[in-house]
């Protein structure tokens, strides 16, 4: 059991995004019919847990996947900037799991922590705001369990964060997965990773797949 004062993190993978490829300005996909279906899944598995708060991204596929997640509780989705992934300029959006299959450059700047030279963006910073965003989200919320809807590299960045790992990008999150932090307040609080990439509510589905 928790003590009175600690916050639960969800830490929550968006669903499966459609794929964006040369688009006018940065992507920013929809979800899929199948992404669709996996956040409705997500929705009917937590409805049986405490949730006091929805924050996500502001990118489309988190805040999509974000909202039946709060509409079955009864609360309304608040979006945290800094909870944006480290693509956010990109003009594409190509799944992980596309580029991981295909050996795209992509693929190997993301599993070698180089997002300088494909996303124009410094590891260490991206970390430092991510970190900084989920003490915001602690401190904001005492007592609570707080669902996060965000991305894999920000799931990532936190959790390397918090188990002291050097790899910005360290385990593969699937879509719609939970990975769970017990937190006290204040930057010095204890943070504590509980779980890591629950999926057990697409088991049996055909949709948990990546």
């Amino acid at each position: 059991m928790r003590e009175s004062l600690d916050v639960e993190l969800l830490l929550i993978r968006h669903a499966e995004p459609v794929r964006i490829e040369d688009a006018d300005g940065r992507a920013d996909p929809e979800l899929s019919g199948r992404g669709r279906q996996q956040a409705e899944r997500l929705a009917a598995w937590l409805a049986e847990e405490t949730l006091e708060a929805v924050i996500s991204s502001p990118m489309r596929r988190a805040r999509e996947t974000a909202q039946p997640v709060a509409a079955g509780k009864g609360l309304t989705v608040v979006v945290d900037e800094e909870l944006d992934e480290f693509d956010r300029q990109e003009n594409s959006y190509i799944p992980y799991e596309e580029l991981k299959a295909a050996q795209d450059p992509r693929f190997h700047a993301m599993v070698t922590g180089q997002l300088e030279g494909q996303f124009q963006v410094d590891p260490a910073t991206f970390q430092a705001g991510v970190v900084a965003a989920m003490d915001r989200i602690i401190d904001a919320n005492p007592g609570k369990t707080v669902a996060v809807v965000c991305h894999g590299g920000v799931i990532n960045a936190y959790t390397a964060h918090l188990a002291g790992i050097a790899s910005l990008l360290w385990f593969e999150t699937r879509y719609t997965s939970i990975s769970r932090v017990v937190a006290s307040r204040g930057p010095g609080g204890l943070r504590s990773i509980a779980t890591l990439n629950e999926t057990a509510h697409l088991r049996g589905t055909g949709l948990g797949e990546s």
